[in-house]
């Protein structure tokens, strides 16, 4: 399976199965098109474009490719068992937010229940579970949710001096990680954070207009004022930590990608802005009629990104262009996803175990417990055995080892099954890698 495409005055093509990237000349891009390369009706059209000698020399090296296995590659079964472990856990340490978010996955934070707080003793023993459940692997990630976690900052404290005090007796490592909307940020929490937590997620959609419009206080009025100058300290003391500044971007802004250089002139160098997930019947969610209008504003970023990184001290990164295309992941966990529910578990205040924090609140995806353990194991199985090769409509999609299928989430409340993807997800996971192959080969380009 080979993907070609064009951006600007790049011809691109993705061999799939062996996760080949060429970046090509024109004459082997019309080469390719229908393969037509192969056939010698198609290859007499182009004697009007290019002449034999350029075509032969061409096709020698399309040929040359094959042979070596980076073009037209056969695929490789890799729906294979391999034993995992539990590695992550997302803390729901609040159900209760000091916003109102229009969009908000988790009904204004409290999951469509009632608003409560982790106590320490759930925590705790979240973390015991971890550790009792995660094999030989020493790192482990934690990240402290919502809601908003800050409203029970008190908890995560305690629950960091925890970690911290069992690390060695396991032989073990706690990444700890927080997303937070920075209402609540002072300098004593900030401090915390930068030094506690190996990554921080700060909640911004972009211009003050695009943010005020959904990230509302409860008393009505845009949280852009309160937290941008918080955000602004946090990274500033922070130095060379890892965080992102992360929206969301909606039917309102589809011009998203002004959104993006917002935050970077505001001095943000790790940005993630997000395509909305909602109910289409909701005025800002993102429809099949959007698509081509994204994909474009994806392009807009990606051109944007290339002029922006010419210059080092003006750089910054873009979470979903970033693709490490030499040594990424193994085949086998790039055609399993996430790991939600199998390697990874959400825990709510009450300690409940979900696949992932997007299932919270569905009971029907309660798998255990921090008392009792997993107790619903063909829960995790039927997640564990979901491959982008056994899912209809990935298995014949080019893009399948850099998505893994998508979110199961999405999947499941647009589908009613995680068999079956998000389809405006799949189509913008598409133009990213593009996006993402578009940029390599730019970069590459300006270093000549």
């Amino acid at each position: 399976m080979v993907h070609l495409f064009k951006i600007d005055d790049v011809f691109s093509a993705v061999d799939t199965n062996s996760g080949s990237v060429h970046i090509l000349d024109e004459i082997t891009y019309d080469l390719l098109q229908d393969e037509c390369f192969r056939t010698e009706e198609e290859l007499n059209k182009l004697l009007n474009k290019y002449s034999k000698e350029e075509i032969d020399e061409a096709i020698g090296e399309i040929e040359e490719l094959i042979k070596n296995g980076m073009l037209y590659t056969e695929p490789v079964n890799v729906n294979k068992h391999i034993k995992t472990a539990v590695k992550a856990l997302c803390l729901n340490v609040a159900h209760d937010c000091n916003l109102k978010c229009d969009y908000c996955f988790a009904s204004q934070g409290n999951f469509g229940g009632t608003p409560c707080l982790m106590p320490f003793e759930v925590g705790k023993k979240a973390l015991d579970f971890l550790v009792a459940n995660s094999g030989n692997r020493i790192n482990l990630e934690v990240d402290f949710f919502g809601g908003e976690p800050l409203m029970n900052f008190d908890v995560v404290k305690q629950l960091v001096h925890y970690g911290r005090s069992i690390e060695k007796e396991h032989n073990k490592h706690f990444r700890f990680t927080t997303t937070t909307n920075g209402v609540l940020l002072d300098d004593d929490k900030i401090d915390f954070i930068n030094e506690n937590m190996d990554n921080v997620v700060l909640s911004l959609d972009g211009r003050k207009e695009v943010n005020d419009r959904m990230r509302k206080t409860i008393n009505n009025q845009g949280s852009y004022d309160i937290i941008v100058e918080k955000f602004k300290k946090l990274v500033e003391k922070r130095k060379d930590k890892s965080y992102f500044a992360r929206g969301t971007f909606t039917a309102y802004n589809l011009d998203f990608s002004e959104d993006v250089k917002h935050m970077h002139e505001l001095g943000f160098k790790s940005i993630s802005v997000e395509p909305v997930v909602t109910e289409p019947t909701e005025p800002y969610a993102l429809l099949d009629k959007h698509i081509d209008k994204l994909k474009s504003e994806y392009e807009n970023l990606a051109r944007y990104f290339v002029e922006a990184n010419k210059n080092k001290e003006n750089g910054f990164d873009f979470f979903h262009f970033f693709i490490d295309f030499d040594n990424g992941p193994c085949l086998y966990k790039r055609s399993i996803g996430c790991g939600a529910g199998v390697e990874y578990l959400a825990v709510t205040p009450e300690g409940d175990f979900y696949p992932c924090h997007q299932f919270v609140g569905d009971e029907r995806f309660i798998i255990g417990n921090v008392d009792n353990g997993i107790v619903k194991k063909e829960i995790c199985n039927g997640f564990g055995c979901v491959t982008v090769n056994s899912k209809e409509k990935c298995r014949n999609c080019w893009a399948k080892y850099y998505c893994s299928g998508g979110c199961h989430a999405n999947a499941f409340n647009f589908n009613g099954t995680i068999k079956e993807p998000y389809s405006v997800g799949c189509e913008l996971e598409k133009k990213r890698v593009e996006c993402a192959i578009y940029i390599k080969a730019k970069q590459q380009q300006n270093m000549e």
